[in-house]
């Protein structure tokens, strides 16, 4: 044991962005498009800004 705390990511691939909220790859991608979710280019990867899936959360939950 190396007594290292487990690092959260700060980006994720689109697969793993989508299932982290429970969608599609279409509907992460529309909300990709509408300006709902922040991504990066790292090289020809895209990911998503894990801040922007938990930012995404927050705002639905307070309008419902």
């Amino acid at each position: 044991m190396s007594g290292q705390q487990p690092v959260e990511p700060i980006c994720v691939r689109i697969d793993d962005a989508a299932r982290m909220i429970g969608v599609g790859r279409t509907k992460l991608y529309e909300l990709i498009s509408c300006g709902e979710l922040e991504t990066i280019k790292i090289g020809k990867a895209t990911r998503v800004t894990t801040a922007s899936l938990h930012e995404l959360v927050r705002r639905q939950r307070v309008s419902h």
